[in-house]
């Protein structure tokens, strides 16, 4: 049988780090936590990406709130998407209480209480830093896998981009793209026709009506300017700490497809415009997205092998991903592939599909000689989980139950006047607050054909015009000599019937 001082040195040789690391808590045997034996994640390869799972209630919340506060320590500024609205409480210090003291006693780790630097922002009309994109910036291939079109529909929509682009017309807003399908169906046929080829209403007709489904969703509010600019994400306090940047999701849970447009625009644009960074020291950011099913049950097959082809890529780039669930299968066996941190909180077993589920989860992680996985997923305490990350040389940890270390900062939400006074000594919502509507294409087609409308007009007095100088009648004129000369032969021949009557009287 193994024993504690066995188990200590394979955990703490298994996590054992050269570089910067972060603690997550003290490891686990038998049910009791086992002092000065450390699960540390090297900052090295954080960018690795990760995977927090766990029924409900059983600390997922937490947990990432721990990491927060560490990654933010080290100068490293955090992305969190908050659905629940439960994250906020990280800008504010916590209270050091019994139960937290005696947790903290156990693994041999002290603790504090301390706050960090947040920013609170929104994709609806919540307060705070408003977070909007143009419609130019996804471009014709994104836009029609957000729409899930097929080719035919995928290359009207390159079409449009072109004709914009070829007239100079900004594709910012939805509105701009109904204006657009609107003129090549109707007022612009023939020109479309005539450079671009033919496109058939009923396509036009379908894309139309994917636009207006994710404008009903909230795309309306999304898409426009001033466009959110990425190193606004990167920002470091005047302690070195990194921001805690918290889109509160709250009133979005009932739009998947809003959600999953903006995480994908999000990841896009930052793969677009972060340099290669190779193998770093520590991460340039960190994204942690809370109820990660929203985003893969809605999602087409081609939206799908997008977040997946994106995930992959996006490490280079020093961007780390955290994918935060109830249940791992809630994510695809492709993006979980990508996952070098997992962190398994509690599963419950309450029907048959429950615990099939829990036994396909703990094939997903390294045997162990300490643990029989699937038995130990089910009795896992609040704030405990099993862990297993990549060492600095990418080779997974040994698998490790663990006793989570609590939060530095508040474990509940901000009040209304907390969140009012971070907003009003925000730089970036004052940035972002202004929703600006400049010239783009809707304003530009409505210009286009209100002086297509005048051209005719214009043509068609000329023409009129051109006929007075020639001295032609004009129809009224033929119409009225018609009228004159009826009226006249009328009184002739009135007038002669007239004589011939009184000649015959006589």
């Amino acid at each position: 049988m193994a024993t504690v001082s066995d188990f200590s040195k394979h955990i703490n040789d298994g996590y054992n780090s050269k570089g910067e690391s972060i603690i997550l808590g003290g490891a686990i045997l038998n049910g009791e936590a086992v002092a000065d034996t450390f699960v540390k994640v090297p900052l090295k390869t954080l960018n690795r990406h990760g995977l927090i799972a766990g029924a409900t209630g059983t600390g997922k919340t937490k947990t990432i709130q721990v990491l927060s506060e560490q990654l933010s320590s080290f100068g490293i500024p955090v992305l969190m998407m908050d659905i629940k609205g439960d994250f906020s409480g990280i800008a504010k210090e916590g209270e050091e209480k019994p139960f937290i003291t005696e947790r903290h006693a156990k693994i041999n780790i002290p603790y504090k209480t301390e706050s960090f630097p947040v920013e609170l922002m929104s994709l609806s009309q919540q307060d705070g830093v408003r977070l909007r994109a143009t419609v130019s910036e996804f471009g014709p291939v994104l836009f029609s896998r957000i729409l899930d079109l097929n080719d035919t529909q995928t290359g009207v929509v390159a079409v449009i981009f072109k004709y914009c682009d070829d007239h100079k017309m900004p594709l910012l807003d939805l509105k701009d793209m109904k204006k657009v399908i609107n003129f090549i169906t109707e007022e612009g046929k023939d020109e479309i026709e005539e450079n671009y080829g033919k496109i058939s209403t009923s396509t036009t007709g379908i894309i139309l009506r994917k636009i207006i489904e994710l404008e009903q969703q909230g795309g309306d509010i999304f898409f426009g300017e001033l466009s959110f600019e990425i190193d606004d994400l990167m920002r470091i306090d005047e302690n070195g700490k990194g921001y805690v940047n918290i889109i509160r999701l709250t009133d979005i849970q009932d739009k998947p497809k809003l959600f999953s447009t903006f995480m994908l625009s999000l990841l896009a644009e930052i793969y677009q415009q972060m340099p290669e960074k190779g193998d770093a020291d520590q991460p340039e950011l960190v994204i942690f997205i809370d109820e990660a099913h929203l985003i893969f049950d809605e999602a087409s097959d081609a939206l799908l092998n997008q977040i997946e082809t994106i995930i992959k890529l996006i490490r280079s780039k020093g961007i780390g991903v955290y994918f935060v669930t109830q249940n791992p299968m809630d994510v695809p066996a492709s993006v979980l592939a990508q996952l070098g941190l997992k962190i398994q909180h509690a599963l419950r077993a309450f029907t048959a599909n429950d615990r099939q589920a829990i036994k396909q989860t703990a094939e997903n992680y390294p045997l162990s000689d300490y643990y029989k996985t699937d038995e130990v997923l089910t009795s896992l305490g609040i704030g405990e989980a099993f862990v297993t990350a990549l060492n600095e040389k990418g080779i997974p940890t040994p698998l490790a139950a663990t006793m989570m270390r609590a939060p530095m900062s508040r474990m509940d939400v901000l009040t209304e006047s907390e969140i009012e006074q971070i907003n009003a000594k925000s730089k970036l919502v004052r940035k972002y607050s202004e929703e600006i509507d400049r010239e783009s294409a809707y304003e530009m087609l409505n210009k286009k054909i209100e002086a297509a409308n005048q051209q005719a007009e214009e043509n068609q007095e000329s023409q009129q015009e051109e006929k007075k100088k020639n001295n032609e009648p004009s129809t009224a004129e033929v119409i009225g000599k018609s009228v004159t000369k009826v009226v006249t032969s009328a009184t002739f021949i009135r007038g002669v019937f007239g004589i011939l009557t009184k000649l015959f009287r006589k």
